[in-house]
C-alpha cells in the first residue's frame, strides 16, 4: 500500500467537482496545471478566476518535501512555530551530506560519523513532530518521492529547487524555501503568485541515441537560465505520451534550470505503469476514477495557442542529443556540432571524468540504458579513457540494478559507485587533484554546471547530457567524440562503433530491496525530546528578526554590487559549506563570497567604507554590523537563480543587510527575501544599475507608507557631494508587507500561536 493512501483518495475525492467548477468559472476549458491549481486552493472551491502573473493566491499543498541540507533550517524554525505536528504528510531525506571520494563502502559510513549530530537531530525532530524520516543512504530525495510519494494530480512543496522532479508523476510540486515549508507544516496557506502558462508540444519519438534528457536539454537553449521564470511548463503530445514516466521526471527536474514554478505532464499510461511497479497501486486504482481530469482538456492540446502565454514545439523524430555548457544549463551545443565548438572556444576536448546520476538520471531506466553502452565496451574491448562514476538514485534502484548486474557491468570498466546520494552534483565530491584549479572537461548526467559547482574549482569545464551520451564520451575520452558516426579503436586495434544504447524502462523482476532506509515518526511525539548543544558548530537555535523600526532606511552603505550571473551558488556555496547549513552563524561566512564585486572583478574582495580597504565580503558585513552601519547588496539579471537554498537570503538579513536591489530576481530567491523581512527591490530602469557607485550612502524612501504596486525612493549621496534619486519597484502585497514590518514571517507564526496557547 502507498503512503498516505487516504489523503490521496481525499484529495481525488474533490477533484472533479473543483475542476467542473473552474472551468464554469473561467468559461473555457481548462490545462492541466490550473486544473490543478484550481483544484488546490486554500478557500477550497473556486470563487474567483486569477490572472496569471498578477493575482497572488492562497494554495493548500498536499506534501511536504525536505532534504537534509536545507530541512535543518526548516525544522529550526519549524520548531519555533508552537505546533505540535506537522498539519500536512512531511518527509526528511538524507542525501546532500554525504561527500563522494572512494565509493560507498567508504564513503557512506565516513558521512554518518562526520554529521551524525546533524542527523541524529533531522531524526529526532522528525521522529517528534510526525514526519517521515529517509536515513543517510537511502537515496536522492526526488528519486525517493517519485517512487513512494508522487501522484498525478497532487500539489507539493519541497525545500529544493529541484523538487519539480515530480511532475513527471503528474504532480505540480515546486520548490521553496524553508519558512514556506514551515508555514505549510504549521497548517497555514501557501502563497504563490498564479503562474502564467507556457505549453511545451512534443511530437514523434526517440530514437537511437536521443534521450529524454535531451528534450530538457533543447528547451533550456530556447527558452534560457530564466525564460521560464514565473510559468509553469506543461507538456503534451504524442511525444509526451510516448515517453517513460521517469523520462517525465527528468524533463521536469531540469525545469528548474530555466527559472520555471514547476512543469508537468497530463496523466498516461507510463505513469499507471509506474505507479504498479513501486508498488503504488491503489493509487493507480484511485488516479483512474478521475483520470480524465488528469490531463488538460482536448480543446486545450488542440489549440494550444490559444490556451498558453507561450508554445514551444519539438519534433523528437528529428532531435539530436546534446551537450549543454560549460558554466551554464542553457548553452546547448548538439553532439553533432560539439567537436568544432570545443575548439573554437578553447574547451578542453580531453575528458576527465564522466560521472552518472543525480537526482535528474537516477533512475533503473536511465542506468540501464547507460550499462547497455559500459558492456559494449566490455565486449568490444574498449578501455574507458575517463574516470567513470555511478551515483545511484536510491536504495531500492541501486538493490535492483545490482541484482539484475547494472552495476557489475560499470565496475568492469572501472568504475566507482557512490553513494545513493548527490553526491559530485552539489559539490559533495572529494576530487583529487581538484585543488590545483588545472583547467579540465568533465561530462555529466546532473543538472547543473555553474563554475566550482562540482568539484570547487573554477576551471573545470562542466557539460550536462544523458547517462548514456556520458557513458560514450567517457569510454572515449574526448568531448569531440560523436557515438552516432565516430569509432573507436579496441584493445586489438580493431575500429569499433557504439551501438544505439537499449534499456527498460521498468524491472522485468520487478524492483526489489533489502532494507529501503525510512524510518516511520513516533505515533506520539510529545515525549520526545530535539536537544541542540549550544555549543555546537553544526546546529544553532534560531532568534527572531527584528521588526522593522518603523522609519525609511538611511544611510547605507553599498556592501557589493554584484556583476554578472549571482546565483545561490554564489550567495551561499554549497561544497564543505553544507556542514554549517544547520547552523546560520557560521554558514554566514560564506556569504557572497563567489559573487564578482562590479569594481574590481574580483570574488571576495569588496572595500570597506569604513576604513577604506578592501576585504572578504563576510568580514567586510560583519564590521559594519558591529559598527551598526545597516548595508545594501545591489545585483544583475536573475539575481538568485538556481537552489532553493533560503540561507542566500538568511545570510544577509542575520549579518545586517537590508535591502537587495537588482535588474530581476529569481522567483524563489524573491520570496525567501521577503519571507526573511528583508526588503526585495528592482530597477524601474535597469540603466539606474550604473549610477550606483562604489562610495555611495544610500537612503530608500516611502516605507512609510509602504503599499502594494506604489514604488519606493532610491536616493544617492554620492562621495563628490552630489545627489541622485530613482524610483525602484517591488512585488510585495499586503500580507508580505506586515512580514517586512514583523521582521520576518516566522515572527507573525510565533506571534499567532503564542495567542493559541493564552486562548
Amino acid at each position: 500500500m502507498a503512503f498516505d493512501i487516504e489523503m490521496i483518495k481525499k484529495v481525488y475525492a474533490t477533484f472533479g467537482s473543483r475542476v467542473d467548477a473552474a472551468r464554469k468559472l473561467v468559461g473555457r476549458p481548462l490545462t492541466l496545471s490550473e486544473k490543478i491549481l484550481y483544484a488546490h486552493l486554500w478557500d477550497g472551491d473556486p470563487k474567483k478566476v486569477f490572472s496569471r502573473g498578477t493575482d497572488y493566491v492562497d494554495f493548500a499543498p498536499d506534501r511536504v518535501a525536505m532534504q537534509d541540507a536545507t530541512a535543518q533550517m526548516a525544522l529550526l524554525q519549524f520548531m519555533q512555530a508552537g505546533r505540535p505536528q506537522v498539519a500536512v504528510p512531511s518527509t526528511v531525506h538524507c542525501d546532500h551530506l554525504i561527500t563522494a571520494k572512494l565509493g560507498a563502502a567508504i564513503d557512506l559510513p565516513n558521512a554518518k560519523k562526520e554529521s551524525s549530530e546533524v542527523f541524529d537531530f533531522l531524526s529526532s525532530v522528525s521522529n517528534k513532530y510526525g514526519i517521515g524520516f529517509w536515513k543517510p543512504g537511502a537515496g536522492i530525495i526526488h528519486q525517493v518521492v517519485l517512487e513512494n510519494y508522487a501522484f498525478p494530480g497532487g500539489m507539493m512543496i519541497g525545500t529544493d529547487s529541484h523538487t519539480v522532479n515530480a511532475g513527471g508523476l503528474g504532480m505540480v510540486a515546486i520548490g521553496v524555501g524553508g519558512a514556506d515549508a514551515c508555514d505549510v507544516m504549521a497548517g497555514l496557506p501557501w502563497e504563490l503568485k498564479f503562474p502564467k502558462l507556457i505549453g511545451v508540444k512534443l511530437t514523434g519519438k526517440l530514437s537511437g541515441w536521443t534521450a529524454a534528457k535531451d528534450i530538457i536539454l533543447k528547451v533550456a537553449g530556447i527558452l534560457t537560465v530564466k525564460g521560464g521564470t514565473g510559468a509553469i511548463v506543461e507538456y503534451f503530445g504524442d511525444g509526451a505520451v510516448n515517453l517513460s514516466c521517469t523520462g517525465k521526471g527528468t524533463i521536469c527536474n531540469m525545469g528548474a534550470e530555466i527559472g520555471a514554478t514547476t512543469s508537468t505532464f497530463g496523466y498516461d499510461e507510463s505513469m499507471e505503469r509506474y505507479l504498479r511497479a513501486t508498488n503504488r497501486a491503489d493509487v493507480a486504482d484511485a488516479a483512474n476514477t478521475v483520470k480524465d481530469y488528469l490531463t488538460g482538456d482536448p480543446e486545450v492540446y488542440a489549440n494550444p495557442e490559444q490556451y498558453f502565454d507561450q508554445i514551444v514545439e519539438i519534433n523528437l523524430d528529428e532531435l539530436e542529443p546534446y551537450l549543454n555548457g560549460p558554466f551554464t544549463p542553457d548553452l546547448a551545443t548538439p553532439i553533432s556540432k560539439m567537436k568544432v565548438e570545443a575548439e573554437k572556444n578553447g574547451w578542453p576536448l580531453k575528458v576527465e571524468w564522466g560521472l552518472i546520476g543525480s537526482c535528474t538520471n537516477s533512475s533503473y531506466e536511465d542506468l540501464s540504458r547507460a550499462a547497455s553502452i559500459a558492456q559494449q565496451a566490455v565486449d568490444k574491448g574498449l578501455i574507458t579513457k575517463s574516470s567513470f562514476g555511478i551515483n545511484p538514485g536510491s536504495e531500492q534502484v541501486r538493490y535492483t540494478a545490482n541484482r539484475d548486474g547494472f552495476l557489475k557491468t560499470f565496475e568492469d570498466l572501472n568504475a566507482t559507485i557512490f553513494t545513493n546520494a548527490c553526491g559530485p552534483c552539489i559539490g559533495m565530491w572529494d576530487r583529487v587533484g581538484s585543488e590545483k584549479s588545472e583547467k579540465n572537461t568533465i561530462v555529466h548526467s546532473f543538472n547543473r554546471n555553474f563554475a566550482k559547482r562540482a568539484d570547487g574549482n573554477p576551471n573545470t569545464f562542466a557539460f550536462v547530457a544523458s547517462p548514456e551520451m556520458v557513458a560514450a564520451i567517457a569510454i572515449s575520452g574526448t568531448l569531440g567524440f560523436n557515438p552516432l558516426t565516430d569509432t573507436l579503436t579496441n584493445n586489438k586495434g580493431e575500429e569499433v562503433k557504439l551501438d544505439p544504447p537499449t534499456g527498460l524502462e521498468l524491472p522485468p523482476k520487478g524492483f526489489d530491496v533489502e532494507d529501503a532506509g525510512f524510518q516511520a515518526p513516533a505515533t506520539d511525539g510529545s515525549h520526545v525530546d530535539v536537544i541542540v548543544s549550544p555549543t555546537s558548530k553544526r546546529l544553532q537555535l534560531l532568534d527572531p528578526f527584528a521588526a522593522w523600526e518603523g522609519t525609511d532606511l538611511k544611510g547605507l552603505r553599498l556592501l557589493i554590487k554584484a556583476k554578472g550571473k549571482c546565483t545561490t551558488d554564489h550567495i551561499s556555496m554549497a561544497g564543505p559549506w553544507l556542514k554549517f547549513r544547520g547552523h546560520l552563524d557560521n554558514i554566514s561566512n560564506n556569504m557572497l563570497i563567489g559573487a564578482v564585486n562590479f569594481y574590481n572583478d574580483q570574488t571576495d574582495t569588496v572595500k570597506n567604507s569604513i576604513t577604506g580597504e578592501y576585504g572578504p565580503v563576510p568580514a567586510t558585513q560583519r564590521a559594519y554590523k558591529a559598527a551598526g552601519i545597516d548595508t545594501i547588496v545591489v545585483g544583475d539579471e536573475n539575481y538568485g537563480e538556481g537552489s532553493s537554498r533560503e540561507h542566500a537570503a538568511m545570510e544577509p538579513r542575520h549579518l545586517g543587510v537590508r535591502a537587495v536591489l537588482v535588474k530581476s530576481f529569481a522567483r524563489i530567491h524573491e520570496t525567501n527575501l521577503k519571507k526573511q523581512g528583508m526588503l526585495g527591490l528592482t530597477f524601474c530602469d535597469k540603466g539606474d544599475y550604473d549610477k550606483i557607485l562604489e562610495d555611495d550612502v544610500i537612503d530608500i524612501v516611502g516605507l512609510t507608507t509602504f503599499a502594494p504596486d506604489v514604488p519606493l525612493t532610491l536616493v544617492l549621496h554620492h562621495a563628490d557631494g552630489s545627489k541622485e534619486e530613482f524610483e525602484v519597484n517591488h512585488t510585495y502585497n499586503e500580507p508580505q508587507i506586515e512580514w517586512f514590518k514583523a521582521g520576518g514571517a516566522l515572527n507573525i507564526i510565533r506571534k499567532e500561536a503564542a495567542k493559541e496557547v493564552k486562548g
